[in-house]
């Protein structure tokens, strides 16, 4: 058995789309509606759906303090290439550091869930 996608509601699906593949690599390989649900895919073949499927444009997802989305790295050097182009855009995020057996950093997208970039050391 293999772990095929994770469906992960937001609230404005093409700025979260739009983030991921900007800065994530990810790629969007379909949409359904303007702010509906998006599939994106990694380079390892993992599909992350972004949906709105709450018809009400006011509906705030309310995510609990320890959820976030994880990419790991192939080197600190990458980690910090990462942080570069999210702080070129002003994007805020704390800076890398090392960190229980890795090194790297947190960040929040749009809509409010936190992405990890991280290099297991």
């Amino acid at each position: 058995m293999k772990l095929n996608h994770t469906n992960l509601p937001v609230r404005d699906v093409p700025a979260a789309r739009d983030f991921l593949t900007k800065y994530f690599g990810m790629v969007a390989v379909f949409e359904v509606g303007k702010n509906f649900l998006a599939a994106l895919q990694d380079d390892g073949g993992f599909i992350l759906n972004l949906s709105h499927f709450d018809k009400a444009d006011t509906a705030e997802v309310q995510y609990h303090k320890d959820f976030h989305v994880g990419f790991f790295v192939e080197s600190p050097a990458e980690v910090d290439r990462v942080y570069a182009r999210l702080a070129a855009d002003a994007v805020a995020a704390d800076p890398p550091k090392p960190r229980e057996g890795r090194y790297g950093f947190y960040v929040t997208a749009p809509g409010g869930f936190v992405v990890e970039v991280s290099y297991m050391t």
